[in-house]
């Protein structure tokens, strides 16, 4: 299967890597081909693929959305909305505001009552938006090996088989996964990147994840 990464940085490269170690052909999406950590991440891994955010969206049959929370909406236009259609989307971002964090807690620029998917999947409406991997640190996000087991990752979205496709994945990539429902989900799923961070901004913890302990 086809994975389109829409995204660069650290998260776009780590789930690229991840994807390819797990036997996808994998596209890297970018704004401008010729970054020096491109062309690094393309070095490193010379099976995978590099694009524009456009040809990365048309490639996947699957397409993560790994880029910053602020610029994810204007990202997915550049990348072409029609690209997306009928698509399982796995939306990693976090409505973060440019702001510092205060005492360690980050300000976003969503309220309880919205969410960043909701407003992705309003852009899209012909695909399958699913939250996933943004409850933790991109060193993490592949067979994370914690002291207390195996983590959690919570999900949400509106289309059972999208939510199938992106269990499957975590189950590979080392989660136990915890499907919370229907878009508006996201309301309470992406805060937790908000509480996630607090122990690294005050004391410098990053190597840490969510479980959920059932009776």
């Amino acid at each position: 299967m086809k994975i389109g990464v829409i995204g660069s940085g650290l998260v776009g490269q780590v789930l690229g890597k991840a994807f390819l170690t797990e036997g996808y052909d994998v596209m890297l999406g970018t704004r401008n081909i010729e970054k020096v950590e491109v062309a690094k991440w393309k070095e490193e891994n010379p099976a995978g693929h590099i694009g524009t955010f456009d040809e990365t969206a048309k490639f996947g049959e699957i397409v993560i959305l790994a880029i910053a929370g602020a610029v994810a909406e204007d990202a997915v236009r550049l990348a072409g909305i029609e690209h997306f259609s009928g698509k399982t989307v796995i939306d990693t971002t976090n409505p973060i505001a440019p702001e510092p964090p205060v005492n360690g807690v980050l300000k976003y620029f969503t309220d309880v009552n919205e969410s960043l998917l909701e407003k992705i999947q309003h852009l899209l409406p012909e695909a399958f938006v699913v939250k996933a991997f943004n409850s933790v640190g991109n060193a993490l996000m592949y067979k994370p090996a914690l002291k207390g087991g195996t983590p959690t990752m919570f999900i949400c979205g509106n289309n059972a088989d999208a939510k199938h496709n992106v269990t499957e994945i975590l189950d590979s990539f080392g989660w136990e996964t915890e499907d919370m429902g229907f878009a508006e989900a996201a309301r309470a799923i992406e805060p937790l990147c908000i509480l996630w961070c607090i122990p690294g901004f005050l004391h410098n913890r990053w190597m840490h994840a969510f479980k959920l302990l059932k009776a």
